[in-house]
């Protein structure tokens, strides 16, 4: 039988996929103009906003700390590791949320899909993310501190796993935003209750049972304990279900496509 029928599909397929690359990065470049000072250097404040927060948090917390951090010699690195996870996951997700509100004009343009627009900010948001790590931990090894973990591949893990979280959740708000725009105030309430119920300040795991059982089915509370186990040796994993948080994240970006699929008509009438 001839390759050619299969031959044709992958240049069918490679062609797709360079479009779609081509229309997310022009997307991706429009949004940095838009969205800050009409420039592309504008970009450059989207890790600053998230550092200069962890900067903020921490020094509250470190200063008002008193005594041993529960895990750890540095109370500074201790908080670190609840707040990287959380501000990463809060950022990328909410600000792919209001992607397609921002940026609906776009899908005007046959050759844009909700995709592209989400998944384009997904993207920056990312590598700020990314930044942000740098940039916090060249601040904590500059004033004496050590934050990095004692388990690089676990840490590389729980670190990725959230913003793929992020990704999910992000996506899955993003499309239902845009059918029901009160969606995203209700979605910020809940970022908000995540920033005191996902273990950044406290461990979970030292909570009585009852409670510790409830909290471990919030995803960001498992990311959080994943990456202090990286930092920790004696940091407990008990409530750390791998499984369980990759799960929520690609059933959460599954419902997203599926419902833009499947809803795409409507989401543009409204």
């Amino acid at each position: 039988m001839s390759p050619q029928p299969n031959q044709s599909m992958r240049a069918t397929s490679l062609v797709a996929c360079k479009n779609m690359a081509n229309v997310m990065f022009a997307v991706m470049l429009r949004d940095m103009r838009t969205r800050f000072f009409n420039h592309g250097l504008g970009f450059m404040m989207v890790p600053l906003w998230p550092f200069a927060h962890m900067g903020i948090i921490l020094a509250i917390h470190t200063a008002g700390h008193r005594g041993p951090p529960p895990y750890g010699d540095s109370a500074a690195v201790f908080y670190m590791t609840g707040v990287l996870p959380y501000l990463a996951f809060s950022y990328v997700s909410r600000s792919m949320a209001f992607s397609l509100l921002t940026n609906k004009a776009m899908l005007a343009f046959p050759i844009v899909n909700v995709a592209n627009i989400v998944l384009g900010r997904a993207f920056l948001e990312i590598l700020a993310a990314f930044v942000t790590v740098f940039l916090v931990t060249m601040s904590l090894s500059a004033i004496g501190e050590n934050p990095f973990p004692i388990d690089w591949e676990q840490a590389t893990e729980a670190y990725l796993v959230t913003l793929f979280l992020a990704i999910g959740c992000g996506f899955f708000v993003s499309v239902i935003s845009l059918m029901v725009p009160f969606f995203l105030t209700v979605y910020q309430l809940l970022i908000i209750a995540l920033y005191v119920s996902s273990g950044v300040f406290f461990v979970a795991s030292d909570l009585p049972p009852s409670i510790s059982y409830i909290l471990s089915f919030n995803p960001l509370l498992v990311c959080v304990d994943w990456l202090r186990t990286a930092f920790f040796e004696s940091y407990s994993d008990k409530l750390v279900d791998k499984m369980f948080v990759v799960s929520f994240a690609a059933f959460a970006l599954l419902f997203g496509l599926l419902t833009d699929r499947l809803l795409r008509r409507r989401m543009l009438e409204n």
